[in-house]
């Protein structure tokens, strides 16, 4: 059996590609206030909210736990994707690597997008379950945070 493995959540959205994309690219300080019941708090340990390669640890509630994440960012302006290296945490204790990624797509039609929201991961060991939680809770982050962009009051 294979330690690796890759889980995938595919949501339509009313916000477009473009504001999805820089929400978690250079807005994620909002995310406390964007999904309260999800991420609780982050702080930018290294560079800063809205450069590659910068480093920010996440505080947040996954199934009732308390856990935090700490990432170096990745970020592909031309397919409107912001990948997130696990560096440290909590996940940490059941995974050896760790890589959500929130990618936009415009949809053809014009009305809003597609997020496509992905974990690549490495369990430390066989007996580890698949993060199907954690895949849920990132579908759970991108439905409030695509609330909370196309609310008028947020603009």
């Amino acid at each position: 059996m294979s330690l690796k493995g890759k889980v995938e959540s595919e949501i339509e959205i009313r916000a477009p590609a473009e504001k999805f994309y820089n929400f978690f690219k250079g807005q994620s300080h909002q995310a406390p206030t964007a999904t309260p019941t999800n991420i609780q708090g982050i702080e930018v340990h290294e560079g800063d909210w809205e450069s590659h390669g910068s480093i920010k640890l996440w505080k947040y509630s996954v199934e009732g736990r308390e856990e935090t994440f700490k990432e170096r960012v990745e970020l592909d302006e031309a397919n409107k994707t912001v990948s997130l290296i696990g560096l440290e945490g909590d996940i940490f204790n059941y995974f050896k690597t760790w890589k959500p990624v929130f990618k936009a797509t415009p949809k053809d039609d014009g009305s809003g997008s597609v997020a496509n929201l992905t974990i690549e991961y490495e369990k430390l060991h066989d007996g580890v379950a698949d993060p199907k939680a954690y895949i849920e809770f990132m579908t759970s982050i991108a439905k409030d945070v695509d609330d909370h962009i196309m609310n008028p009051n947020n603009a």
